[in-house]
């Protein structure tokens, strides 16, 4: 009989969508298969340690972490970037449960320090594979700026948009504000570079709400990207794979308020998903088309979330973003489009990871000294 693989589904962390992370972990863990994987949960706290068996469950019901390791229900431990050091080695002294070597890690960590390429980087040193894009990839993914300035060199439809840095906003509001008057006018949306689930988003419609929405944005990230407003429709296209992805059905966001904002992502009857999106053919292979160029322009990998808009005045489609590490709650689009397109949730758990062990199986295939000959 086969060995089952040790998962470690790696959640929590330093980020402001921390909770976010605890919800979409607990639908990994109850999804994935026990017959063929043996499932360490693995919490980042919000300092940045590392507790090996606190399960999300009992997270997303306030449980302390120190009380966890204090009753040894958790055990503190650390991932080594020496390969040779045989995976997850336990803080506590002895060799703990969980301690030892790791087949796979599932990172549902979104926003910074997790989906920014920061934890990828650790695995990489480790020599451990992993879902989802690398450290390029998901850095990319997770700068808005840098991300739309590559997508731009690649020719990809976006809206128009701008940026400051942290210190140029309080140095010279006034300044920042005329440059955003003068290149995207009002309204437009002020939001943090590195952030997701819309948290420090705003709609500013006039100078006044511009400053309070840049101050917000400030607070979660040193830089702020300010884009253009568009009277659009939101959709979302899930991909796929590794150098050849595919794309699933858009499914289409119909905001009941103003718009997608954290609470309407994560708290139900705030929002309707509507999946498979009410569109004609040629917008849906044009969604899709356009959905694995922005996967391949950003070199990303095993998974990730492109999200659309329409323009309801002439019909173009737009690039908003990518999300490289998707939310896998079950409110959820990236799961659900692709239930849509023909792939279980379990089903498409098993497809990300045996993507990870092949594109890990791909990048040892090269070499890492040069000799002459």
């Amino acid at each position: 009989m086969e060995r089952k693989k040790r998962v470690v589904v790696l959640y929590g962390g330093r980020s402001g969508e921390h909770e976010v992370s605890i919800n979409s972990a607990a639908s990994v863990m109850a999804a994935l298969d026990r017959d063929k994987y043996q499932v360490v949960p693995v919490m980042i706290t919000r300092q940045g340690s590392w507790l090996a068996g606190a399960a999300p469950e009992e997270m997303a019901q306030g449980a302390d972490p120190a009380d966890l390791v204090a009753s040894g229900r958790a055990e503190k431990v650390y991932l080594p970037g020496d390969p040779a050091m045989g995976g997850l080695i336990s803080l506590q002294g002895e060799p703990g449960v969980y301690s030892g070597g790791v087949d796979l890690v599932i990172p549902v960590l979104h926003g910074t320090f997790g989906e920014d390429g920061t934890v990828q980087g650790l695995l990489e040193l480790a020599n451990v594979p992993y879902v989802g894009a690398g450290v390029l990839g998901s850095a990319l993914g997770m700068d808005k700026v840098l991300m739309k300035t590559v997508l731009a060199q690649y020719g990809l439809p976006q809206a128009g948009f701008v940026s400051c840095l942290r210190l140029e906003w309080e140095r010279d509001p006034e300044a920042v504000a005329g440059m955003v008057e003068r290149q995207l006018g009002y309204p437009c949306f002020v939001k943090p570079a590195n952030l997701g689930s819309s948290v420090g988003i705003s709609k500013a419609r006039s100078r006044e709400e511009l400053s309070r929405a840049m101050d917000l944005a400030c607070r979660y990230d040193r830089k702020i990207i300010i884009e253009e407003f568009i009277d659009a429709r939101e959709v979302e296209v899930s991909v796929l794979g590794n150098d050849d992805p595919a794309a699933s059905l858009p499914g289409e966001i119909i905001p009941l308020k103003e718009f997608y904002d954290y609470e309407a992502k994560y708290v139900d009857g705030l929002s309707q998903l509507k999946v498979p999106a009410d569109l004609p053919p040629e917008t849906v292979g044009r969604l899709q088309e356009l959905a694995v160029r922005v996967f391949k322009s950003l070199d990303c990998a095993g998974m990730g979330r492109v999200d659309f808009f329409i323009r309801r005045s002439d019909g173009e489609v737009l690039v908003n973003e990518i999300n490289t590490i998707p939310g896998f709650t079950r409110f959820s689009m990236y799961p659900k489009l692709w239930e849509a397109t023909g792939i279980s949730y379990r089903d498409l758990l098993d497809r990300l990871i045996n993507l990870a062990l092949e594109r890990h199986r791909d990048k040892n295939r090269s070499e890492t000294s040069f000799t002459l000959l």
